[in-house]
């Protein structure tokens, strides 16, 4: 029996990145206190959401992952903790810009890092413009807790990246996030459908998930705003939501797996055992030819 306890958070930011972090360290205690192994926090914690707009300015906040302050802060606290961290960042190297995770192991050690491999671009969501598309392909890291695969936001809504974290043989997949209301369709709400697909996820591939979205409505510099609908959950293996938290408040969320057990309902069940990899040349290209 190997017992796991994730925890899925959500909080509102401000334009102060010292305020986020100390937020986001008050909901990683309350976490620990409650019993965390492995806790996740929101997509680009330490601001604002700030591709709503498209200005050169934005790329200040930008740092390099090598001595990156926030992540050697949470280093220290998975530590002191002895939980796992995964910090998402906004990572300069070079001349290169990246949507990036940083796998922080209990004990402090830096296990790695993930740079996102899907960049929307929308209304509102003008990520193109600061992030190049990640290339380090898709990672699994083996924790204290497990191993552990990890997509950041618009990650989740692709199977193949679900999918190729468990044939790489994650046991738990997370997905930190920040999504909310569309500017140029106020009246639809994403919110349901993005947790049906991870839940699908989930249960695609018998294994729990955890995703962590941001609260609170955000305005733009040219006249957009998005209200992140929070919704943060936990899937079962099966798909079953365990732990759900409203769109409003700041939240911390636990739920316990046996991962050992998981792992022989995964093996029984029959779904990589029976896969056919030789009939998807289709994945592989882009019009399906």
């Amino acid at each position: 029996m190997r017992t796991v306890t994730v925890a899925a958070t959500q909080m509102a930011c401000t334009d102060v990145i010292e305020e986020n972090v100390a937020r986001a360290e008050t909901l990683i205690r309350e976490a620990a206190s409650r019993g965390a192994n492995i806790i996740l926090i929101q997509e680009l914690f330490e601001g604002p959401y700030f591709c709503q707009d498209e200005l050169p300015e934005h790329f200040s906040r930008a740092r390099p992952a090598e001595g990156h302050p926030t992540i050697r802060r949470f280093q220290e606290l998975a530590a002191e903790l002895d939980v796992v961290l995964p910090v998402s960042f906004f990572e300069r190297a070079n001349a290169a810009h990246y949507n990036a995770l940083a796998m922080v192991d209990a004990g402090g050690a830096l296990l790695g890092l993930y740079r996102k491999s899907h960049i929307p671009q929308g209304p509102g969501y003008e990520e193109k413009y600061y992030f190049n598309p990640g290339d380090t392909g898709f990672r699994v890291w083996d924790t204290k807790f497990g191993r552990i695969g990890a997509g950041i936001c618009w990650d989740q809504w692709f199977p193949e990246c679900a999918r190729s974290m468990a044939l790489m043989g994650a046991e738990i997949l997370l997905y930190p996030t920040a999504i909310g209301s569309e500017p140029i369709d106020p009246d639809w709400d994403s919110m349901p459908h993005w947790q049906t697909v991870m839940c699908g996820h989930a249960g695609a591939n018998l294994m729990p998930l955890v995703a962590s979205n941001r609260i609170g409505t955000e305005a733009g510099r040219k006249g957009t705003a998005i209200t992140f609908y929070g919704s943060s959950f936990i899937a079962d293996w099966t798909g079953q939501k365990v732990a759900e938290a409203d769109r409003t408040s700041e939240t911390v969320l636990t739920a316990s797996f046996d991962l050992d057990d998981i792992a022989g309902r995964r093996a029984a069940w029959g779904i990589f055992r029976d896969r056919r990899p030789d009939l998807y040349g289709p994945l592989m290209t882009l019009d399906g030819r």
